[in-house]
């Protein structure tokens, strides 16, 4: 699996412990962030992230800044992207079977082996285990291709 990250300047300490975390797994690892400054804009990463995954470059994605809000309103505006603001290992599994999220972020007041644990949970959940869910994430694809 290959997973595209990227961070804010504000998150740059986390991402660094995430891409060995997820290296230590044999993940592989597209950072779309290496050159942070405090003037970022964190847009430009979660559109960069985005691109790696909408064009199946990743599997997945990951965002990282401070509250993740910001990171997540972003990426929702990329066509073919669910974004999903990660706040328990619950979140992580449900995003991905009942909602079939392929980016993740989080905010890091949760200490960083919590959100190890958010990832993995993430990265191992079955994807639209139920036609309901199916169903409902297929409403959503046609409307965003339609509006």
């Amino acid at each position: 699996m290959t997973i595209a990250i990227a961070s804010d300047h504000r998150g740059v300490t986390y991402k660094k412990e995430i891409i060995k975390f997820l290296e230590e797994k044999n993940y592989n690892v597209i950072d779309c962030s290496k050159v942070n400054t405090e003037t970022d804009d964190y847009p430009d990463f979660a559109f960069k992230v985005c691109e790696e995954v909408v064009s199946k470059r990743a599997d997945v994605g990951i965002l990282v800044c401070r509250t993740g809000i910001g990171m997540s309103i972003a990426a929702n505006k990329v066509k073919g992207i669910r974004c999903a603001k990660v706040n328990s290992k619950e979140d992580a599994i449900l995003c991905r079977n009942d909602n079939g999220a392929n980016v993740m972020t989080f905010n890091f007041t949760d200490n960083i082996e919590d959100i190890k644990e958010y990832i993995e949970c993430f990265l191992t959940a079955e994807v639209l285990n139920d036609e309901r869910h199916r169903r409902r994430v297929a409403k959503i694809t046609q409307y965003e291709e339609t509006h």
